[in-house]
C-alpha cells in the first residue's frame, strides 16, 4: 500500500478504470500512468481535493472506485474551464463584422446563429481530448496559460468542423434530430441553405485557425492536419454514399466486411480520433513521422470501435438518451449490423433483410430488426465490443514510452460501453 503524495495531488489528471486495468495488467500498483499534468486547477481547488482525498490508501480493491470518483470531479472542471472558451470563439468569429457599416452584418448575423445552434451542445470530446493531450504530452513544467487556451481554441476548432460535417450529413441522410433538437436543415427557414451554413462553419474555422495560430512555428502542420482530415472524411463519406446510393439497386455484394473497414477509417476514425491528438503532438513540437503512425494505428482501431457502437446505437438505441432517431436501415447503409448479419443469416433470412432494406417504411424496418433480434445481434455485438476493447487496450500498453498512455486510456474509457 501507498499513500498519495501532495504533489500527486496537485497534478492529477487521468483516474479511469481502463488505466487501473491496463496497470493491473503490468503489474504495477502504483498512480505514475493516472497522475500528470493538470496545470489549469487553481490552489483552492488543489486544496479542496488534498483535504477530500488525503489520507487515501491505493491498493487493487478501492483503486477503481477511487479513481471514478475523482473522475467526476477533474471532467467536471475541464468541462466548464473549456465552455467559458466558447464566447471568446463567437467573438473573434462575429466582432469585427458588426459595426453598423458592415456590408456582410447580415450574414455574420446569420453565422452567429449557426454557430449557436450547431456547435456548442455535443458532448465534445473531441475537442477537450486536444486539451488533455496537450497537457500530458508537455508535462507540468513545460504548459502555460496561454498555450493551455490556444488548445481550447483548437478544440474549438475540431467542434466547429465536426458541426461542418454534420450538417452535410444531415441533409445527405434525411435525418430528423441531432443531439435532442431538430436538425438545422430541418428548422423553418432553413432547408437547403444549410449546404451553404455548413461551408460557413468550415470556412469560420480557418478563419479562428489565422487569427490565433498564424505567429507560431507548427500553423503550416495544424493547416495541413484539418486540409487532410477534412479530405479523407470527405473520401470516407463519399465511399459511404455509394455503397448506399439512394437511387437504382442496391449492390449487397459490397457490404463486406473490408468495405465497411475503409468507410470507417476515413469517415470516422481519422477525424474523431487521430486528429484531436494529433493536433495536441503538433501544438507540443512532436513532429516526427513515426510517432505519429503509432498514434495513428492505436487511434484508427478506437475510430472502428466506435462507429460499431454508432450503428448499434441507430438501430438500438433510446432516442431519449441519443438524441437522434436512427435511420440506417432506412438510408440502406453499410453498417456493423447488416455485415454482420450478411455473415450469420440464412438464406431466407438475407432474401427478408435484401427485401425490406432501405424503405421507409416501419413495417419494413421492423422485418429487418426482426431478423437482426432472431440473430442475436445484441449478443454478437456485446461480444464484439468488448474483445475490441481488449484488443485497444493492448495495442495501448505496447505504444512507445514517447507517447503518453494516459491519454489514450483515457479516450478509450470515454467511448467503453457508451450509449450515446
Amino acid at each position: 500500500m501507498r499513500l498519495l503524495s501532495s504533489f500527486h495531488l496537485n497534478y492529477l489528471f487521468s483516474y479511469s478504470e481502463l488505466s487501473s486495468r491496463i496497470f493491473f495488467a503490468r503489474n504495477r500498483v502504483w498512480l505514475s500512468s493516472v497522475l500528470s499534468a493538470s496545470h489549469s486547477h487553481s490552489i483552492a481547488v488543489r486544496s479542496r481535493l488534498s483535504q477530500q482525498l488525503v489520507p487515501l490508501v491505493i491498493d487493487r480493491r478501492r483503486l477503481s472506485i477511487d479513481i471514478s470518483l475523482m473522475a467526476f470531479h477533474m471532467n467536471e472542471m475541464e468541462m466548464k474551464e473549456f465552455d467559458a472558451v466558447y464566447p471568446d470563439i463567437v467573438k473573434s468569429l462575429t466582432n469585427d463584422f458588426m459595426q453598423p457599416e458592415c456590408e456582410i452584418k447580415a450574414a455574420i448575423s446569420r453565422l452567429k446563429e449557426v454557430v449557436d445552434y450547431n456547435v456548442p451542445f455535443g458532448k465534445k470530446t473531441r475537442g477537450l481530448f486536444v486539451v488533455k493531450a496537450f497537457k500530458q504530452i508537455c508535462g507540468v513544467d513545460k504548459i502555460d496559460e496561454e498555450n493551455v487556451y490556444l488548445a481550447q481554441v483548437l478544440g474549438w476548432c475540431v467542434e466547429m468542423l465536426q458541426a461542418f460535417f454534420l450538417v452535410c450529413d444531415d441533409v445527405m441522410d434525411q435525418s430528423k434530430t441531432r443531439r435532442g433538437q431538430l436538425c438545422w436543415y430541418k428548422k423553418d427557414g432553413v432547408g437547403l441553405i444549410a449546404i451553404n451554413d455548413a461551408f460557413s462553419l468550415e470556412a469560420g474555422l480557418y478563419f479562428l485557425l489565422k487569427k490565433y495560430f498564424r505567429h507560431k512555428s507548427y500553423y503550416i502542420n495544424i493547416i495541413e492536419l484539418f486540409h487532410e482530415t477534412t479530405f479523407q472524411t470527405v473520401m470516407g463519406q463519399s465511399l459511404d454514399l455509394l455503397t448506399s446510393s439512394t437511387t437504382g439497386q442496391l449492390e449487397f455484394d459490397k457490404f463486406t466486411i473490408e468495405t465497411y473497414n475503409a468507410i470507417v477509417k476515413y469517415k470516422t476514425a481519422y477525424y474523431s480520433f487521430y486528429l484531436p491528438i494529433a493536433l495536441a503532438m503538433c501544438m507540443a513540437g512532436i513532429t516526427d513521422q513515426q510517432l505519429h503512425n503509432k498514434a495513428k494505428n492505436v487511434l484508427v482501431e478506437m475510430g472502428n470501435l466506435f462507429q460499431v457502437q454508432d450503428d448499434y446505437i441507430d438501430c438500438f438505441g433510446d432516442p431519449a438518451i441519443t438524441g437522434k432517431i436512427g435511420t440506417d436501415i432506412e438510408d440502406g447503409k453499410c453498417s456493423w449490423l447488416i455485415v454482420t448479419a450478411f455473415q450469420l443469416a440464412n438464406p431466407d433470412q438475407i432474401a427478408i433483410i435484401q427485401e425490406n432494406y432501405r424503405k421507409s417504411d416501419p413495417q419494413c424496418v421492423a422485418k429487418v430488426k426482426n431478423v437482426y433480434e432472431k440473430l442475436q445481434i445484441p449478443a454478437v455485438y456485446e461480444k464484439y465490443e468488448e474483445e475490441r476493447y481488449k484488443e485497444i487496450v493492448k495495442l495501448i500498453d505496447e505504444l512507445d514510452s514517447d507517447l503518453p498512455s494516459n491519454i489514450f486510456c483515457e479516450l478509450a474509457n470515454a467511448i467503453y460501453k457508451r450509449k450515446r
